[in-house]
């Protein structure tokens, strides 16, 4: 082989793409596959993803940057107007877009209510990706492509890619990014190596915390948790082999009455957040950490604007 055509001499290329479908399409849990390590938050429950939590996915010949968008959803409140604007906004700006969709779940109207909203923006390369394969057979698989093929021809609709995946399984991962990296622009990689997310610490740390208090809970308050880091700040007088990160956050809820639910019988609910969540905080910041957590009540914050700006939307 000769060195003019090695694949090092093919240009480097890198920029942005987003992942868009309804909610509970296996956006996030793609996000940290495609990554290797937990960056997006992952949850059963509709939107649990708020902030434009970015992956970089760092290969020799490319880097992919993932915009990870809240689910687009029909706003029932200031919130979810807020979270709409955020989406489009991201759709007109990034490289190419993938489209996730369920193989388990019949195409229904959320998926055509997103497909229309993409069928408006001209420019972009979209790619469909059908996720959870690992819940189906080959038949119900094969329908499932079909059925994404069609939605594209009826709404006008030409998908650059249309993908099977298992996030869980690790199957066709990599493939996947072997065909969004040609998309993206001759460039010099974006974020240095190391660089996984350049979501700020504060912000990854009350999502973890966020996912930790929404784990038993979902049913009783489904999205009335939000949460603030106040402050991290080193342990004063600790020696350096043995760092200590003291970590305040409050955990905000709208109503009184949910306090109960939150801190449980004895405090032991709001404990296990505490724990759950600090195993997965100092793997994400390889430091031991004291996480000080508080409850506290804003009332009615999902439809307050003043509230939504303090606690960060």
């Amino acid at each position: 082989m000769d060195r003019a055509s090695s694949p090092s001499q093919a240009p480097h290329r890198a920029g942005f793409a987003c992942f868009v479908g309804r909610p509970n399409a296996g956006k996030s849990t793609l996000t940290n596959a495609l990554v290797g390590t937990k960056v997006a938050i992952t949850s059963n429950r509709p939107q649990t993803t708020r902030h434009t939590v970015r992956g970089i996915v760092h290969r020799p010949d490319a880097q992919l940057v993932l915009v990870d968008t809240p689910g687009l959803h029909k706003p029932r409140t200031l919130l979810g107007e807020r979270l709409n604007d955020v989406v489009r906004t991201t759709w007109a700006e990034v490289d190419v877009i993938g489209f996730c969709l369920p193989a388990d779940q019949k195409l229904g109207p959320g998926d055509r209510f997103i497909a229309g909203e993409l069928a408006g923006i001209k420019k972009t390369p979209k790619v469909a990706i059908v996720t959870k394969t690992d819940l189906v057979d080959s038949k119900a698989l094969a329908e499932q492509l079909i059925a994404v093929q069609q939605l594209g021809q009826e709404l006008g609709i030409e998908w650059a890619e249309i993908v099977p995946v298992s996030a869980v399984g690790d199957q066709q991962v990599s493939l996947l990014a072997d065909l969004l990296a040609p998309m993206l622009p001759e460039s010099p990689p974006l974020y240095p190596e190391g660089d996984l997310t350049d979501e700020p610490e504060q912000i990854m740390v009350a999502e973890l915390i966020r996912e930790a208090a929404l784990e038993g809970v979902r049913d009783e308050l489904p999205h009335s948790i939000a949460v603030v880091v106040e402050e991290m700040i080193p342990r004063e007088d600790r020696p350096a082999d043995k760092p200590l990160l003291d970590i305040h956050a409050n955990v905000y809820i709208e109503r009184p009455s949910q306090k109960g639910i939150i801190i449980g019988p004895k405090g032991a609910r709001l404990k296990q957040v505490g724990m759950k969540s600090r195993k997965h905080i100092e793997a994400l910041l390889g430091t031991p950490v004291y996480l000080d957590l508080h409850v506290k009540v804003a009332k009615d914050w999902q439809r307050d604007p003043k509230q939504l700006r303090k606690l960060g939307f």
